[in-house]
């Protein structure tokens, strides 16, 4: 079963929130049009993650949108998640995870500059690549910025492959993001962190549109 590709705005909520707050702000964002979530969670217990991610699994069903969950392949199988995504330290074997997941399950890969590391990967079977940080980001801010340049030419590099650019994406920017040849933009706290988050999908899905 082919994957269709991932596109727009990707929210990728902010992690360790109260299980409350997290899916209201989950909810806010899908009320405004976000239709790919990403779930992480850094604190330890696979109850609780199990527990959390459940409650999101059905939220994001109600609204017909994806769930991706953040570097656990076991938990995004036991939550019935749309696919996993994962660094570059945590598929040392994609050929293997692939054939375990099957063709349905969707793996997304973190490439952020590396195009050697991206032509790898998509070749052993993910179905998108990340690239960034675009800018600089509070959320990682150890990750060095490599522009819409090199994003333009990972787009010239991999025409056919889904690429997903994150770091840094605001209402500000995300045209330009769209625009260097990016099928999908990660948004952290360029939306999660907005007063209004269901206002502030919609603007950024505006923008992405218009682009």
């Amino acid at each position: 079963m082919a994957i269709a590709k991932l596109s727009g705005v990707y929210g990728i909520l902010p992690a360790d929130l109260a299980t409350e707050d997290l899916l209201a702000k989950a909810e806010a964002a899908l009320k405004g049009g976000v239709r790919i979530l990403q779930f992480r969670d850094k604190k330890q217990g696979y109850k609780r993650h199990v527990k959390r991610a459940r409650a999101l699994r059905l939220l994001t069903c109600q609204y017909d949108a994806r769930l991706m969950v953040n570097d656990s392949v076991a938990l995004a199988r036991d939550i019935d998640a749309d696919g996993v995504h994962l660094g570059r330290d945590d598929a040392p074997n994609l050929i293997q995870l692939r054939h375990d997941v099957g063709d349905g399950f969707i793996v997304g890969i973190t490439c952020r500059a590396d195009a050697g590391f991206a032509k790898s990967v998509l070749q052993d079977g993910a179905d998108y690549v990340s690239f960034g940080a675009m800018w600089a980001t509070h959320s990682k801010p150890e990750v060095p910025e490599i522009g819409v340049q090199r994003l333009a030419k990972a787009r010239q590099l991999f025409p056919a492959a889904n690429i997903c650019a994150i770091g840094g994406i605001t209402v500000a920017n995300i045209a330009q993001v769209k625009a260097a040849g990016a099928d999908c933009a990660a948004v952290i706290s360029g939306l999660f962190a907005a007063d209004d988050i269901q206002s502030r999908a919609e603007k950024l899905i505006e923008l992405w549109s218009r682009a």
